[in-house]
């Protein structure tokens, strides 16, 4: 569990409602390329656990998300295969973006410099599951 359920009616119930935000906009991104979903799941699991503690585990409990929210929580990050395609999703959407936006020079330069930093942070931040796995099968 990521916290302690909240106890004031008042405070699980703004945690139960940010955590319904968060199913909502991670849903929004199984069909919006560039819109991350797993994040999005992440905090709604995140929420329930401080609001539901039903709710967390349906979170955790998804076929194709489920996974990926325990192993964030377990510190395994994203495995080398999801990585790869959330950084070509962010680099098409953002190369799109900015080519549509080619007359304001100012929105382009911003949605690359965005780019950049998304891609960075996927890349050097966010741990391989791979490489996280063999590090401590090593140990």
């Amino acid at each position: 569990m990521a916290g302690a359920v909240a106890t004031s009616r008042v405070r699980r119930w703004a945690w139960f409602g940010a955590g319904w935000c968060a199913v909502g906009i991670g849903s929004v991104g199984i069909f919006v390329p560039g819109l991350p979903t797993t994040v999005f799941f992440i905090v709604a699991a995140s929420c329930f656990a401080r609001s539901s503690p039903r709710f967390e585990q349906w979170v955790l409990d998804l076929p194709r998300v489920g996974p990926m929210v325990r192993d964030y929580r377990a510190g395994l990050g994203m495995p080398r295969r999801a990585k790869a395609f959330a950084i070509g999703t962010v680099v098409v959407v953002g190369v799109v973006s900015a080519v549509l936006l080619r007359d304001r020079v100012v929105l382009a330069t911003a949605v690359a410099v965005l780019i950049a930093v998304g891609v960075a942070y996927i890349a050097w931040r966010v741990p391989t599951r791979e490489r996280v796995l063999h590090a401590r099968a090593s140990r």
